[in-house]
């Protein structure tokens, strides 16, 4: 007994300075973790694929009449084509008669434009890939009524007059074309705000990308409002084409008289993406006070990794300000599987507090296999830290290949805590986290940052970042990707949506008309958009509703705005003609998996693995 007691007292010694180590800024400056050997000897995860599940596209046919009296179409160029497919052009006119338009296949471009659209007010075109000694499936029809000139959006609408908070983008059919699910209403509270009291409750909806509404899921007072309370993400976790809803779910019994949900079960539920019916559920990373207090400072994530280079697995995390744990599961034959769980507190040293306020997971290490990108912590595919910078909470970070004059990706870090080591605004090597360059002096709290080819001056893509107010600074920078400062404060663009629109290889800015509040009918309806070059021109306007969600949905490799009003959901596409075609984005992995997390946390604009720039 006298034995036992005092190994439990080493344990509690151990324990406590574990912690006190976690929380101790001074002592959190570290780079490369040392692993405790029982965590090191992980086996890797060995999922249910056999080979790697591949996301099935249609062409994404999309056609719309322009202002000229034209019809504008773009569509997808697949990663499976040949570097030699070339595209015919058919139209169907009212009459039924088909005709080519086309008199040799479409090579230089993945869009097509009908200067004589003949034979009624309502046409419908395809197209057919071909390529020597292949045959291609044709795309499906798209129907152009040519008095709709000036909608240039797909209109969606909801079955209220309510607006949703998150969307979702997955195809929940099968049918190669991208559909929603969304979280509504256009409420909720940050942890720190005052909690709903109204027993207003996150409903989930599923919508067809023809507009079909196929269900609702209330997720009832067990989830509190919130979006760090209410996690979800779409994706086809069992390699059936159709995807799944991950969703953080409760008992409807334990929301207190103060709105606040403190007590009870907590799961992750996997929900039948056409039926909204859940197939099966697992407990959710269980409460914990190394969290610190479970409404501001706790924050649940989710995300999808292919953690052994083949098999979609949802990944759950809880904790970001202190303590943090990660399960990661696989989802076959209507089951959930743990693979493997990673406490921060069993790393040697302990690794807490550097959570983000978003999840990307990515091949880092190039071994085949994604890693989770925490935040200043990345987890290896077996559930293990591959390496962390050790600078604290980032609000955002971006992974891609930044600076294309070196070999690999990097990660842009955006830091929150007050950095007095110049540290607070930098960029890592993503293989190893090696630090690349910091913006070298002291910042505050770096509250919202920004990664795109903005700037056709400067090599690379441009970085820049924001201090927010509430931290005492209003200062703004922008980098050149090997760390020149090029801007600061009014020359730096706020942190707007990024999209990729008329053609060129530079990204332009969404600028709205941002009203003070969210609150009322009215407001919604006045927001409205541009798209605008950096320093230059408008390049398209007349975008209405409030700017959610920015992806190459469908058409060509350039972005959709989607935007929300009461009520509805518009996907705005670009007419603009392309010069150039390149793979549709939502194939490369890690613009796909940042499009697969948007639906939690919050949101950033998506890019690709590889450098896409003018130089």
């Amino acid at each position: 007994m006298i034995i036992l007691a005092a190994a439990l007292i080493v344990v509690i010694l151990l324990v406590s300075q574990r912690r006190a180590y976690a929380e101790d800024p001074k002592e959190r400056q570290w780079h490369t973790p040392t692993f405790n050997p029982q965590h090191a000897d992980k086996l890797k995860v060995e999922g249910w694929a056999k080979e790697q599940v591949v996301e099935h596209l249609s062409r994404g046919l999309i056609g719309k009449a322009t202002e000229d009296g034209k019809v504008y179409l773009s569509w997808r160029l697949l990663a499976s084509d040949p570097e030699d497919v070339g595209f015919d052009v058919y139209r169907v006119d009212e009459q039924g008669v088909e005709a080519k338009l086309t008199q040799t296949p479409i090579t230089a471009t993945a869009d097509f434009v009908d200067h004589n659209p003949t034979g009624g007010r309502k046409l419908k075109y395809w197209v057919q890939p071909a390529a020597k000694g292949q045959v291609f499936e044709r795309s499906h029809f798209v129907e152009v009524d040519l008095d709709q000139k000036e909608q240039h959006y797909i209109s969606i609408k909801f079955q209220g007059d309510y607006m949703p908070s998150k969307i979702a983008v997955a195809d929940l059919d099968g049918d190669g074309n991208y559909d929603f699910v969304i979280k509504q209403p256009f409420r909720g509270i940050d942890p720190g705000g005052k909690p709903d009291q109204t027993g207003m409750t996150y409903k989930l909806e599923a919508y067809l990308n023809d507009g079909t509404f196929l269900w609702r899921k209330d997720l009832g007072l067990g989830i509190e409002p919130g979006v760090w309370y209410s996690p979800y993400i779409v994706y086809d976790f069992d390699g059936d084409g159709k995807a799944e809803v991950a969703v953080k779910t409760g008992p409807n019994d334990v929301r207190e008289p103060d709105g606040r949900v403190r007590t009870g079960e907590e799961w992750i539920s996997i929900l039948d993406g056409m039926t909204g019916e859940e197939l099966d559920r697992a407990p959710w990373p269980e409460r914990d006070p190394g969290y610190g207090d479970y409404n501001r400072l706790n924050r649940n994530q989710l995300g999808v990794a292919y953690l052994d280079g083949k098999t979609p697995c949802l990944i759950v995390a809880r904790g970001t300000y202190k303590m943090m744990v990660v399960d990661a599961y696989q989802f076959q034959n209507g089951k959930l599987e743990k693979l493997w769980r990673w406490n921060g507190d069993e790393e040697t040293p302990v690794i807490r507090s550097q959570g983000a306020h978003f999840m990307i997971c990515a091949d880092v290490d190039e071994d085949g296999r994604d890693e989770v990108i925490l935040g200043s912590a990345v987890l290896d595919d077996n559930g293990t830290c591959l390496w962390s910078v050790g600078l604290g909470h980032p609000d955002v970070m971006y992974i891609s290949n930044i600076d294309p004059t070196r070999k690999g990706m990097e990660i842009f870090y955006a830091i929150e805590p007050k950095r007095d080591d110049g540290k607070g605004v930098c960029l890592v090597d993503a293989k190893t986290g090696q630090m690349l360059w910091s913006i070298g002096k002291p910042t505050k709290h770096i509250g919202n940052a920004m990664v795109a080819d903005i700037d056709p001056t400067n090599p690379g893509l441009e970085l820049w970042a924001t201090e927010d107010p509430k931290g005492g600074s209003t200062s703004k920078y922008m980098f050149s990707a090997n760390g020149e400062l090029i801007a600061i404060d009014d020359e730096v663009p706020i942190c707007r949506p990024l999209v990729w629109w008329d053609g060129d290889l530079i990204r332009e800015l969404i600028a709205t008309n941002w009203p003070h509040t969210y609150a009322g009918r009215f407001q919604m309806e006045k927001w409205e958009s541009m798209v605008v070059k950096y320093k230059g021109p408008v390049v398209s306007g007349g975008i209405k509703g409030i700017p959610i969600f920015t992806a190459d949905i469908f058409g060509d490799w350039r972005e959709e705005i989607i935007t929300v009003l009461p009520g509805e959901m518009r996907i705005y596409t670009t007419t603009i003609p392309a010069r150039d075609r390149r793979v549709t984005l939502m194939q490369d992995p890690i613009y796909r998996n940042t499009v697969a997390h948007l639906s939690m946390g919050y949101p950033q604009s998506p890019v690709p693995s590889y450098y896409l720039g003018e130089k």
